[in-house]
């Protein structure tokens, strides 16, 4: 499987998931993320500056969006 740095200039597309390169978690749009109460349909590129991933504590910056195909 092959991961993009969003950091590198690479555009995120609304729907792209989102793989946090701490933990592995996959951030996925139209799942949203209950903990941190932002609803289905939230584009990763859209979350809040301060959102963290609940269990590993991780800023965006540490995603790297998951390769299509």
């Amino acid at each position: 499987m092959n991961f993009e740095n969003p950091g590198k200039g690479q555009e995120i597309y609304d729907a792209a998931k989102m793989e946090c390169g701490m933990c592995w978690h996959v951030y996925d749009p139209a799942e949203g993320d209950s903990v941190r109460q932002n609803a289905a349909g939230t584009p990763f590129s859209t979350l809040p500056e301060d959102w963290r991933r609940p269990n590993c504590d991780a800023a965006p910056a540490k995603y790297m969006r998951l390769a299509d195909g």
